[in-house]
């Protein structure tokens, strides 16, 4: 019974994670800015948030931590995932591009049913492929492949997103009991945002007053509370529930870009997005009920 609120957490984590990175794009929209330069603030502002954070809780000592190789490689992944993504828009159709990217989640799962002993059961398997069938339901099985000559390009950027996520995912589970959550986020975030920093830097775009506003939105909001909750969450959730649990992710950007760009919504996107949210809820509560370390 006691292992219930760590579930709970975990689960409501997950959820607010996908939320708040699910702001992104409306960040990127709105500041029109290359994609190596938002990687580059959403990350070092979420840095620099945190650090606030941890200053203001008396936690500042956890900082002065040297951080591990996995922990760096995983700012690498981090990085790598924000603007392969965010490049893969540009060369293809976006309902492609995150088609793409979110095999990451099952290919996670795979991962660590075979190799980290989180075990898949049956009902988890077809949870996690209801969930997959929801987000096809609201790309409406669409992935087009006769348009624009770079569109292969966008195509292979998308997959490699999908790999830096998954590998993001896994990397996190595995050095959760060793390094502190605090830790491997300030670690990821500063290392994924000086890696994105010498791709511009000699070419510093100007940036007008209204896109510092955007920029500090992307790192307080997708950049310090996206990545932070999402961490947290894989300290207490197996990747499978993780991986379900991150659908409502592109649920919150369909409803973004309804709420926001006046984007439409097809009945067929409708009964996706429900898909989605039963399956995760389901997931969840098998999570709440059987521990944080089972699947």
């Amino acid at each position: 019974m006691k292992k219930k609120p760590m579930n709970i957490a975990g689960i409501s984590s997950a959820i607010l994670a996908g939320l708040f990175m699910g702001t992104m794009g409306v960040f990127s929209r709105k500041t029109g800015l290359d994609g190596e330069v938002i990687t580059f603030f959403r990350l070092f502002l979420g840095a620099g948030f945190l650090t606030v954070l941890l200053a203001l809780t008396g936690k500042l000592r956890l900082l002065l931590v040297r951080p591990t190789w996995p922990v760096l490689v995983n700012g690498l992944m981090l990085a790598g995932f924000i603007v392969f993504y965010i490049q893969a828009m540009y060369l293809t159709t976006m309902a492609n591009a995150i088609m793409v990217v979110y095999l990451a989640p099952l290919v996670a799962s795979a991962f660590a049913h075979f190799f980290l002993q989180e075990k898949l059961t049956r009902q988890s398997i077809l949870l996690i492929c209801a969930a997959l069938f929801g987000f096809a339901m609201m790309m409406e099985f669409k992935i087009d492949l006769s348009t624009g000559t770079g569109h292969l390009r966008g195509l292979t950027l998308a997959a490699l997103s999908m790999f830096c996520y998954a590998a993001f995912i896994l990397i996190n589970r595995t050095v959760r009991s060793t390094v502190h959550f605090y830790t491997r986020t300030f670690y990821q975030l500063l290392t994924g945002s000086l890696c994105m920093l010498p791709l511009f830097v000699a070419d510093f775009p100007a940036i007008s007053t209204a896109n510092w506003l955007w920029l500090c939105g992307a790192g307080f909001f997708p950049g310090f509370l996206g990545i932070l909750l999402a961490v947290i969450a894989l300290e207490k959730l197996p990747a499978a529930t993780f991986g379900t649990l991150a659908y409502f992710e592109p649920i919150f950007v369909v409803i973004l870009g309804w709420a926001i760009f006046g984007e439409s919504l097809s009945a067929l996107q409708l009964a996706g997005c429900l898909v989605i949210v039963v399956s995760g809820a389901v997931k969840g509560y098998l999570t709440a009920q059987n521990g944080p370390a089972e699947d």
